[in-house]
């Protein structure tokens, strides 16, 4: 918080990643310009400070114009962190309707002879056409929110029919996941597993893993789906095994240089998050725990706290090491679910109003 008080005021742009500490910006926010706002959200939160409010609705104004980008699957991250939690704590109708505009966008990726979102690439191009990628799980939760707000199911259908399609090919019966999985695009027959930001398509990359947790828990917290939950349940028992005894996640859980590896502490804010979900929604402690003992490790050992130079909160995250694209740098999903983390523990309830940890009173069939 101490951070976040000195450094908001001066930021000139959607934070994207540090550069010798300092943050580098995004005019247009790039894929994480969602993070920013919700990061200014969760400080409000603890704070009930005017200037994290005003700061946050201001950064999320700034995304309007990403409302009708059919470009990106992105658009998840981009607007449920800002837009809907903006409509969640202020009750304006604007935000409502901008967030379900961008879930029209983004169903427009949407392709159902392979019933997958397509991750990359502009809906014009063959490039990419057939490539699903673990990140878009966690894009999800916006088409469930357009249907809730709108009573129109062809946003959940979506949402459920790709969590499907993802959950057929992407979990290896050890829990484990590849980063991507191809697909002919126009018969939607599956090709195999790919990777981009991982070490090699039979690798497994901890962020990655970290974001099928998260997603597929969601997945059922919206539809009452039990596969989604025991999919969710395979990759956490994985990705727990694998951790090692620091608690903080190396970039892939199955790299040559494995466990002395580099670090990413984006992979173990977001895996503590949806370990807190798991346990929320199953009644396990033992999930919980873990997870508390992940923000603890990130607590003592990633964050900036001893650098006055440093803009962001946690370091110690890697972006893309097969690109070597931001080794041990800091991140703004990393900020964003570190501080998402601990509210869960600390002010559960707020964390609810905010981004809506409800579980849906009826299943889907199938």
């Amino acid at each position: 918080m101490r951070k976040l008080r000195a450094v908001a005021p001066g930021v000139s742009g959607s934070p994207v990643g540090t550069k010798f500490e300092k943050w580098v910006f995004s005019q247009n926010g790039d894929w994480v310009g969602g993070f920013w706002p919700g990061t200014l959200w969760m400080a409000y939160l603890r704070s009930h400070g005017d200037m994290f409010r005003t700061l946050a609705l201001d950064w999320a104004r700034r995304l309007a114009p990403r409302r009708y980008d059919t470009t990106t699957h992105d658009v998840g991250f981009l607007f449920y962190p800002s837009w809907v939690t903006a409509w969640r704590l202020t009750g304006d109708e604007t935000w409502s309707a901008g967030a379900v505009q961008a879930a029209d966008s983004l169903i427009q990726r949407y392709n159902p002879r392979g019933r997958f979102i397509r991750a990359r690439g502009a809906l014009d191009t063959r490039q990419n056409a057939g490539r699903v990628i673990m990140d878009t799980l966690m894009n999800l939760d916006l088409l469930a929110f357009a249907s809730r707000r709108t009573g129109d199911e062809k946003y959940l259908n979506v949402a459920v029919e790709h969590a499907r399609t993802a959950q057929r090919y992407f979990p290896r019966p050890d829990g484990s996941t590849p980063h991507a999985f191809g697909f002919d695009p126009d018969t939607g027959a599956p090709i195999g597993p790919d990777t981009v930001q991982g070490y090699s398509p039979s690798s497994c990359w901890s962020r990655g893993q970290a974001w099928g947790i998260y997603g597929w828990t969601t997945r059922y917290r919206r539809t009452g789906h039990l596969p989604f939950l025991s999919t969710a349940r395979r990759l956490a028992d994985y990705a727990t095994r694998a951790l090692t005894a620091d608690h903080v996640p190396v970039w892939d859980y199955l790299a040559p240089q494995q466990p002395h590896d580099v670090k990413d502490a984006s992979a173990g804010a977001v895996m503590a998050c949806g370990l807190l979900d798991l346990s929320a929604a199953t009644g396990r402690p033992e999930d919980r725990d873990v997870a508390l003992r992940i923000l603890t490790a990130l607590c003592e050992t990633c964050l900036t706290t001893r650098s006055t130079r440093a803009q962001a909160v946690v370091a110690r995250c890697t972006r893309n090491r097969p690109a070597e694209d931001g080794i041990e740098i800091s991140l703004p999903y990393a900020d964003y679910h570190l501080l998402e983390g601990i509210l869960r523990v600390l002010q559960p309830k707020d964390v609810d109003r905010a981004v809506d940890l409800s579980t849906a009173a009826t299943g889907v069939s199938g």
